[in-house]
């Protein structure tokens, strides 16, 4: 057999070879990619979970087939991924909701309505700076002084972890004090875990604080039962004395649960600004396109019935003077030092 010609037949075999398999790597690729996901079925799909997740339609008063008439005229195959984001977030935002986000690779919505149109009644600097001071303790996440034989107590974010530990520091601390001041004044919330824990320290039985039920479909009626929630007493030392919690529209979320839970326990006072709501647990999603959503997908309502959604009152409404604040003075604080110290 002609040796040269066997080299070429060899050859050509395994160029053709090599031929097929890139063009079926190629093919593979292209039956493989999906396509891009339509404007109108991503909206559709995030329009259509709210309608069948999202719990306070009715008690806001929100009209959402009439939401989805308007913005579904606005998104078609043409309209692009900024514009879609820009239609969306606002679609969202017509629920007025601080638990309501959309979130892509470019952006995320947000509704800061809750706090924007309310006094601030905190400034940071000016606490750190006249209260806290340089010598406070750092408790954990739980800052602390003693003032007047009263504890301060500035606690920043229910995100950061209250241990056992902090809890037997804090009430050493508290042990024969005139009272106590808890600060939750912007802050935003976080884990509820830490607000039955803190909560557990005033508290001398169990108290149902609140109702909470989940949505489980489209229409009014479409939720579980409702199921208690309860804060129990620490099993080791608490608090015993007076306290006052602090809040301000900002306190949000996870700390208004934890003044909902403070509300229930006799010796407490809450003073300041009733708190921004957020009394919904998110619900999470991805869209066909891979952006992510969450909006609230339970209602929880007070022993008396009402919804924590809107806001917690405080039993003594108090804003900061600005000429006190000119002056280093937190009138707030010094409205509890002075209810504690009986200068009232």
């Amino acid at each position: 057999m002609n040796r040269n010609k066997t080299i070429r037949n060899t050859t050509h075999a395994l160029l053709l070879l090599s031929g097929l398999g890139l063009l079926f790597s190629c093919e593979d690729r292209l039956l493989s990619a999906d396509p891009e996901p339509a404007p109108e079925a991503v909206f559709e799909q995030l329009w259509s979970d709210v309608r069948d997740r999202y719990s306070y339609l009715e008690l806001k008063n929100v009209n959402w087939d009439s939401v989805g008439e308007v913005y579904r005229e606005e998104i078609d195959h043409t309209t692009s991924d900024t514009a879609l984001f820009r239609m969306l977030a606002m679609m969202l935002n017509t629920l007025k909701d601080g638990h309501v986000n959309l979130t892509s690779e470019f952006n995320r919505s947000r509704n800061w309505d809750w706090f924007l149109d309310y006094p601030e009644n905190y400034d940071q600097a000016l606490v750190d700076r006249h209260y806290l001071r340089e010598d406070h303790v750092i408790t954990g996440p739980l800052l602390n002084r003693v003032i007047d034989s009263v504890l301060y107590v500035n606690y920043r974010s229910f995100g950061n972890t209250i241990t056992e530990d902090h809890l037997a520091a804090l009430m050493d601390r508290a042990a024969g004090m005139k009272g106590v001041i808890i600060d939750v004044r912007n802050n935003g919330g976080g884990n509820l875990n830490n607000g039955y824990k803190l909560a557990s320290c005033f508290t001398d039985s169990t108290r149902i604080f609140a109702y909470q039920r989940y949505k489980t479909g489209p229409g009014p009626e479409a939720f579980t039962s409702w199921g208690e929630m309860t804060i129990e007493p620490r099993k080791e030392a608490r608090f015993k004395g007076p306290v006052v919690l602090l809040t301000n529209r900002r306190s949000y979320s996870a700390s208004t649960f934890f003044a909902q839970m403070m509300q229930t326990i006799p010796h407490a006072t809450l003073i300041g600004d009733a708190t921004g709501g957020g009394g919904g647990i998110p619900a999470y999603g991805e869209l066909p396109n891979g952006w992510t959503y969450r909006f609230s997908a339970t209602q929880t309502i007070t022993p008396t019935g009402d919804h924590i959604e809107i806001a917690v009152p405080v039993d003594l409404r108090v804003d900061i003077d600005p000429d006190d604040e000119a002056n280093g003075v937190d009138t707030i604080i010094e409205t509890a030092l002075a209810l504690l110290l009986n200068r009232m």
